[in-house]
């Protein structure tokens, strides 16, 4: 059985990421998004509130969960007995950024990484953009699924001490 990793923070999943792991879902057997912490983000939503907009935004794909990743990913990796991990690739700057891990990941675990580029109509995509479009109250739909959408303007406006209004 083959089985690949989507690691990222996911904060919020976007359909860019959606699509990735839509994808591998043809490519392995098992698909495992795995939700993870850096140490260097400051994230908008909790760990647990990140998983559970993962599992909203995958629940129809056959053959992909959502889990924690916690600790080192290539150790992760070795524990669950991962096949590959897969990244979606925007632009050289993320190749420049992976491609390091890669090889760390490797020398770890002995684990490959397989980097898959974004759809052109998605590469400009990212959590980081998502985010600062929502707070600035400008229009995600075409980024993110509603119920993400739902839940920045959820944390937005719960953020701003406003209440939704009917």
């Amino acid at each position: 059985m083959t089985r690949a990793v989507v690691p990222g923070s996911f904060d919020p999943i976007t359909k860019g990421h959606v699509d990735i792991i839509r994808r591998c879902a043809v490519l392995f057997d098992e698909v495992i998004v795995g939700v993870a912490e850096n140490t260097s983000k400051k994230y908008m939503f909790t760990r647990e509130e990140r998983v559970e907009l993962a599992r909203e935004s995958v629940r129809d794909i056959e053959g992909v969960t959502v889990e924690n990743v916690d600790g080192l990913l290539a150790q992760w990796c070795k524990d669950r007995e991962v096949t590959a991990i897969v990244k979606g690739l925007r632009s050289a700057v993320d190749a420049n950024f992976e491609l390091p891990q890669a090889t760390v990941n490797r020398e770890l675990a002995d684990i490959e990484t397989i980097l898959l580029a974004t759809h052109p109509s998605l590469g400009h995509i990212s959590s980081t953009i998502v985010k600062e479009v929502a707070i600035n109250r400008g229009d995600v739909s075409a980024m993110v699924s509603e119920h993400v959408r739902e839940a920045l303007d959820n944390k937005i406006l719960g953020s701003r001490g406003e209440g939704k209004t009917s």
